[in-house]
């Protein structure tokens, strides 16, 4: 089951498209973050999102928002994947130990090997103020999360 508004959301450490280590606790305190799961770089669906949120990106990644994207991709294909597509903000991976984070917040398929598309709205206090868990090949409405953000 997915983590639910009012939640504290589960704290992590990822490395990102660089090979740097992002840990969701560095946020606590300085910016809402924007927390999406994706599952997996190169489709068509997450890049038509991940490509839409690269056009509307000063909504999600600014003073007061940062933007994470996460998949069970390796970083090294994360890499391409943003070189490719021009995206600017934090690819994460969950790759291994395959899934952990993904599985902490209640995204991940077990059958598919890969998450859901997730997104959690999570203030700067580290509590999960919005969220929404969309089948695979659903995509999400990033006017929603421009909404949610808007409450905060």
């Amino acid at each position: 089951m997915a983590i639910q508004v009012g939640d504290k959301a589960p704290d992590f450490e990822l490395k990102d498209n660089h090979g740097r280590t992002v840990k969701l606790s560095d946020f606590r305190g300085e910016k809402n973050v924007v927390l999406l799961f994706y599952p997996f770089a190169f489709t068509g669906v997450c890049t038509g999102e991940l490509c839409a949120l690269r056009d509307n990106l000063p909504k999600f990644v600014n003073d007061d928002t940062q933007l994470l994207a996460v998949s069970n991709d390796s970083i090294h294909t994360l890499r391409v994947f943003a070189e490719q597509e021009g995206l600017e903000y934090p690819l994460l991976s969950d790759f291994w130990p395959h899934g952990n984070t993904s599985r902490d917040y209640g995204v991940f398929d077990e059958d598919k090997g890969c998450a859901v598309r997730g997104t959690f709205i999570i203030d700067k206090d580290g509590i999960v103020r919005w969220t929404v868990v969309n089948a695979l090949p659903d995509a999400r409405d990033l006017n929603d999360y421009v909404t949610a953000l808007e409450t905060l």
